[in-house]
């Protein structure tokens, strides 16, 4: 099932899409005989599989008595994010392949960070970016959503703790990461002896701006059920600046599989019902590109950027800079 956020004649509703028209689920639901409705997606996934089976009852209503209620046509809503306001997005650093060439030292498990539900938009809204961000260039990814809570999973156990899949273009400001670059002295307990403190050398810089920031999260059209994708390792990503391809990855490259990833950063943080994990970078450019993706600077250039990834469909957004 295609699920999606998204406003239609001033009220915003969940729904699901069927051959390119957009049904509203609570109405779907009252026309299936369902004593039941969701106000936002993460109510839905939080209801578990009492939820996902009254979902499935008003799709096959729907596609049985497509009288029954009426679709709207996808170019006719305003896109939201899938999930709305998830309570964490955990981004994966660095977890592509063709990363290894560039790690002048890196650790033996996975990386990431947190962005803020804040940061995200829908499909076809803009990107807003403004002179003193400086560089900022687009990151296409698969994006896990989290189907229920939970904590210190098993790698063999982690496929049940994923809802579905959807695109995430983590939005990154390189201009922004360099301002908050610190280089310094940490302070640490010497190994020789615990009672001195010592200096290292350290160099670091936090994603809060460069990540975080507003609009840097566009997200979606669709939030497609975990049903619909029977290996999120098989599939090819592509985005797009302007016209121009400049990334042509697949999810097969990953050098942590979402199992693994899952596991992990529950090992740390209790992921909850809606929460959102943005598996990493696809940058490999096409062969016959022209351009990385680190060199579409919208701030510079403009947009539109363009993400699309198989079974999921294609995520646009325009740019505006203010």
């Amino acid at each position: 099932m295609r699920l999606a956020s998204f406003a239609h004649n001033g009220k915003d509703r969940i729904g699901f899409e069927i051959d390119g028209l957009l049904y509203d689920l609570n109405d779907a639901l009252k026309a299936a005989g369902e004593d039941v409705s969701y106000s936002t997606m993460i109510a839905l996934i939080e209801d578990g599989a009492r939820g996902r089976q009254a979902a499935d009852a008003a799709f096959r209503h729907v596609l049985d008595k497509r009288d029954a209620i009426a679709g709207v046509p996808a170019s006719d809503v305003r896109w939201h994010p899938p999930v709305r306001k998830p309570y964490k997005i955990c981004g994966v650093a660095m977890n592509n392949s063709a990363s290894d060439a560039r790690k002048i030292s890196a650790p033996d498990h996975p990386l990431f960070f947190l962005k803020p539900a804040s940061c995200l938009v829908g499909h076809n809204e803009p990107i807003v970016v403004k002179d003193y961000y400086g560089s900022v260039h687009p990151e296409p990814e698969l994006a896990v959503v989290i189907a229920k809570d939970c904590k210190d999973v098993a790698v063999e156990d982690a496929m049940d703790c994923v809802f579905g899949y959807t695109i995430l273009n983590d939005m990154t400001g390189n201009g922004m990461r360099a301002q908050d670059m610190v280089h310094y002295y940490a302070l640490y307990p010497s190994k020789e002896n615990p009672d001195v403190v010592e200096k290292r050398e350290q160099h670091l810089s936090y994603t809060a701006r460069y990540k975080g920031t507003d609009t840097f999260g566009p997200m979606g059209p669709y939030l497609v059920t975990k049903d619909e994708v029977p290996d999120p390792h098989t599939l090819d990503v592509r985005a797009w600046h302007k016209d121009e391809i400049i990334a042509e990855d697949s999810t097969a490259y990953y050098t942590y599989s979402v199992p693994e990833i899952i596991a992990f950063i529950t090992r740390y943080h209790t992921l909850w019902a809606g929460d959102v994990i943005s598996m990493g970078t696809a940058f490999r450019p096409s062969a016959g590109g022209k351009r990385s993706l680190h060199l579409a600077n919208i701030t510079e250039l403009g947009g539109p950027v363009s993400v699309e990834i198989t079974g999921l469909g294609r995520l646009d957004n325009p740019v505006v800079k203010v």
